[in-house]
């Protein structure tokens, strides 16, 4: 049986009310934001600062504030990039790699808190359905994509 439109609603604003919660908390913690860079940098090698932008939906001038300091700590090391005298590349130090861990423990016993009167079981189920809704939202996210481009072929030969 699919949900119905207020089931949906429901869950929409339990999930904003969430979002919004985690966003208040991550402005309330200077390390938030050193772990969203970090996290971005350790999953990937040699990132430019524009595409850590773009993968943190950030402006690059935040990125770049946030690099500096980060490199000023030892954590990153900057590089010039060979085939773009304009840009660098970044990578994690050991020590970089070392406060990221630590950051994720932190992160993990925080959330462990949230879910402590949790069994496992709903634990793993709402990892499943968190799962799926990102998975189906990219895949509407691919299909609306598809769709645009499809009215923009038909309106562009119909001029």
């Amino acid at each position: 049986m699919k949900p119905e439109r207020q089931d949906v609603q429901e869950m929409v604003r339990a999930l904003f009310t969430l979002i919004d919660g985690l966003e208040r908390a991550r402005r309330k913690r200077p390390d938030a934001a050193a772990l969203a860079v970090l996290q971005k940098i350790g999953g990937q090698s040699k990132l430019h600062p524009s595409e850590i932008a773009a993968g943190l939906g950030l402006h690059q001038s935040t990125i770049t504030r946030h690099v500096q300091s980060l490199a000023d700590k030892g954590l990153v090391l900057l590089k010039a990039d060979p085939n773009d005298g304009r840009s660098c590349t970044i990578e994690l130090t050991d020590v970089g790699y070392s406060e990221l861990r630590r950051l994720q423990e932190i992160g993990i016993d925080r959330f462990s808190k949230f879910v402590a009167v949790w069994d496992a079981e709903e634990v793993r189920t709402f990892t499943r359905l968190l799962t799926k809704l990102e998975e189906t939202k990219a895949e509407v996210g691919r299909q609306e994509q598809g769709q645009s481009g499809k009215q923009w072929q038909s309106q562009s030969k119909g001029k």
